[in-house]
């Protein structure tokens, strides 16, 4: 996937304008947009489906000024549009993954909660508080909640974005890791 495409501020707001002149309209288009992605890569089985959502977002973002004057039509679509080809690259570059473990049982769920805490205690404390900061809200204050972390820390929001996924990603393998213990210990 090109990595060189960075959402800018000047880039986000004019995104948002592209959505709605109405702000508040314009962050609940785009957090709508953003949700559907989501679903979408991850009804393909796509691990990665926030990183997707949000690479699929920049981009647009990125081709507002050529095609704000010239789409016709609901711009959910163009996203969408984008949307198929970020996911078309990642699935040349990733192999297919293995579903995860089903988490129906009380006690599956159990043993994952406990290793997320065993991981979570194991990051340093600056990307511990990082991350639970990063998933703290929801909808729109999200949008907001990560602006504003990415302003304490003097950092831009897609750099903020790509620390997030780093230590997802670390927490992620951390947990499995753990839960293929376990499952050993029970072997």
């Amino acid at each position: 996937m090109k990595k060189n495409w960075v959402l800018s501020q000047e880039s986000f707001d004019a995104l948002l304008g592209w959505l709605d002149p109405d702000r508040e309209l314009a962050g609940q288009k785009y957090e709508d947009i953003r949700q559907r992605l989501i679903r979408i890569f991850a009804s393909r089985g796509c691990y990665e489906a926030e990183d997707l959502a949000d690479e699929t977002i920049n981009r647009v973002a990125n081709k507002v000024q050529e095609v704000r004057n010239s789409y016709e039509g609901d711009q959910a679509l163009f996203f969408y549009a984008v949307g198929n080809k970020v996911y078309m690259e990642y699935g040349r570059r990733k192999p297919p993954p293995v579903p995860p473990m089903a988490a129906t049982d009380t006690n599956v769920l159990e043993k994952q909660g406990r290793c997320l805490e065993g991981c979570l205690d194991r990051l340093t404390s600056v990307n511990r508080e990082l991350v639970m900061q990063y998933y703290h809200e929801e909808k729109i204050e999200k949008i907001r909640h990560r602006a504003l972390l990415a302003d304490r820390l003097g950092i831009a929001p897609n750099a903020l974005r790509i620390r997030a996924h780093r230590i997802r990603v670390q927490l992620q393998k951390c947990v499995q890791n753990c839960l293929d213990r376990e499952i050993d210990e029970i072997s």
